[in-house]
């Protein structure tokens, strides 16, 4: 157990990476002393990636970052950290690579030959409005695009800096081409700042929805990570919370902790809670057949056993209390125009009419 943790990190050290022979972890050295957040740009030939899971809804989703600086030591997305050679751990939060081009090559997407839109998931992997979107505004000029070719889109973040983008997200709605989706494991902001520790205050993820539904703009909230025996017990309270605030609807997912997901988590629930370390971690293993992963499709989401079932259970209540007379929509696919629309840029950047 880590007596001294570094506060603003979900993760403590490096754990090894699956695919390198040697590591090497720096803190080893100096292990109090605050890492400084390196971003690397990198250029992929392709920016939008199929998605062949048959348990997710969508067909696409796009990345413009690979690793995220929120620091939530849960995150499912740390191992594909180690195919760039870097650790799950504090490298994940740390070593931020960033991918400029991908404005590009998105529009380069849109204009394959036969290509026929649906709805593309900006980020399925890492954060899109992660501190670093701030300065580099790489999902802005993505957004712009999505306006431009009138091409849906779905957003999902634990940031309010989504916000900076209404004037952007406003006429996407009108079009019906946007939702964006608010990851609110938790409304006790004391927990908040161990769960997530880089990411918006509970109270601006609950403001942001607020804005955003009265902005026209719908909103679906998510309760991710669900984890029992420390925010299980939210569950009905977040969706009262986000209904209340404008959310059109709501859905939750349970924790998994796959390969080196587990480590990093270990580590911060033994350092964060070390009173309930035992019992959160049995009654994950409970929800997963003995484990604390799981990658079988479908069943990764459904979990197995009483907890899980008291979990789902408590999600279908919440939804019949606080959603019952709303419906969470179906993006417009068919005013895609498969080349900028320079009309509708003028228009907007009219002083008198934007």
């Amino acid at each position: 157990m880590i007596t001294d943790p570094i506060k603003g990190q979900g993760a403590q050290k490096n754990v090894a990476n699956r695919f390198d022979k040697y590591s090497f972890d720096p803190e080893e050295d100096d292990a109090q002393e605050v890492r400084k957040t390196n971003f690397t740009e990198v250029f992929p030939k392709t920016i939008v990636n199929q998605v062949k899971s048959p348990d997710l809804p969508m067909e696409y989703s796009l990345n413009p970052y690979q690793g995220c600086e929120h620091g939530c030591s849960y995150c499912f997305a740390r191992p594909t950290h180690e195919y760039w050679g870097y650790s799950a751990g504090v490298d994940f939060e740390r070593n931020i690579m960033f991918k400029k081009n991908a404005p590009e090559l998105l529009e380069k997407f849109f204009k394959k030959r036969g290509y026929k839109p649906m709805p593309i998931l900006v980020s399925g992997n890492t954060d899109c409005y992660q501190p670093a979107e701030r300065k580099l505004e790489i999902t802005r000029k993505l957004l712009q695009l999505f306006l431009d070719y009138r091409h849906p889109v779905n957003i999902i973040t634990k940031n309010a800096l989504v916000l900076r983008d209404l004037d952007i997200l406003k006429p996407l709605a009108e079009q019906n081409l946007v939702s964006v989706a608010i990851s609110i494991p938790t409304i006790n902001e004391e927990l908040r700042r161990l769960m997530e520790p880089r990411t918006s205050s509970s109270k601006n993820k609950i403001q942001a929805i607020e804005q955003l539904s009265r902005n026209g703009i719908p909103v679906h909230a998510m309760i991710a990570p669900v984890i029992p025996g420390l925010n299980s017990d939210e569950i009905l309270n977040i969706m009262k919370v986000t209904s209340e605030a404008g959310a059109l609807s709501a859905g939750a997912s349970l924790v998994r902790l796959n390969d080196t997901v587990e480590p990093v988590f270990v580590e911060w629930i033994e350092t964060s809670f070390p009173d309930r370390k035992d019992k959160v971690l049995n009654l994950i293993r409970s929800m997963r057949g003995g484990n604390l992963g799981e990658k079988r499709f479908f069943n990764r989401y459904e979990g197995e056993g009483n907890i899980a079932e008291m979990i789902h259970n408590t999600i279908k209540i919440g939804k019949r209390k606080f959603f019952s007379n709303r419906e969470r929509i179906v993006l417009d696919t068919s005013n895609f125009t498969g080349s900028k629309d320079q009309q509708l840029r003028l228009f907007l950047s009219c002083p008198e009419i934007g």
